[in-house]
């Protein structure tokens, strides 16, 4: 009996599942040997290639290293449904030793993220590389867990959903860790062009 309704039950969840749940993303390819963006205590520059978004960040702390860590990014392709990118910018610096907030202006979505280490400080400061698409709006927006869970852990966060964009972060920093722990700004994008736009 248990049987049967498992054959009969199975194919209509699977087809419900297909028409109605999420695209899952498929395990991030960080590039060729696990490759770091950066060495500690360097600046770096990391870019996605035209059209495409971060979808995962990875990041390992190492205090013996000027309590610096080491980053790492993975890039994919924004959905068909929002076209090419129609322009691509720096957005401002967030100062190193500090806690700030930062969401692309002009409803841009990040591609990229550029970083100076101070050994004064024992910090960076960081700037998001935004890209726009045609005149799509966020909506749906909320923030992650805090990555990592704890000062001083190794991070890695990834989307698992097809259709949701990072388009900012914020993040607290310890002055006595002097670490950072970061609450990506997660949205879903509208798929027609909408008459506003955010500052």
């Amino acid at each position: 009996m248990d049987l049967v309704l498992l054959c009969v039950f199975l194919p209509l969840v699977t087809v419900a599942w297909g028409q109605y749940g999420d695209y899952y993303y498929g395990p991030y390819n960080y590039g060729d040997n696990d490759e770091w963006a950066n060495v500690y205590r360097q600046g770096f520059n990391f870019q996605c290639p035209h059209g495409q978004v971060i979808v995962a960040v990875r990041s390992v702390f190492n205090k013996k290293e000027g309590s610096d860590r080491l980053w790492n990014y993975a890039c994919m392709p924004a959905a068909q449904s929002l076209g090419e990118p129609t322009e691509c910018w720096w957005e401002e610096i967030n100062r190193a030793g500090t806690e700030w907030y930062q969401t692309c202006s002009n409803n841009g979505l990040v591609a990229g993220f550029q970083s100076q280490y101070f050994p004064s400080v024992l910090d960076r400061e960081w700037q998001f590389y935004c890209c726009r698409y045609s005149r799509r709006c966020p909506y749906s927006c909320w923030l992650t867990t805090e990555y990592p869970g704890h000062y001083g852990e190794d991070m890695d966060m990834m989307m698992y959903t097809y259709d949701h964009y990072i388009r900012g972060a914020t993040t607290t920093f310890s002055a006595v860790n002097r670490d950072r722990q970061w609450k990506f700004i997660v949205c879903r994008m509208t798929e027609y062009d909408c008459p506003f736009q955010n500052v």
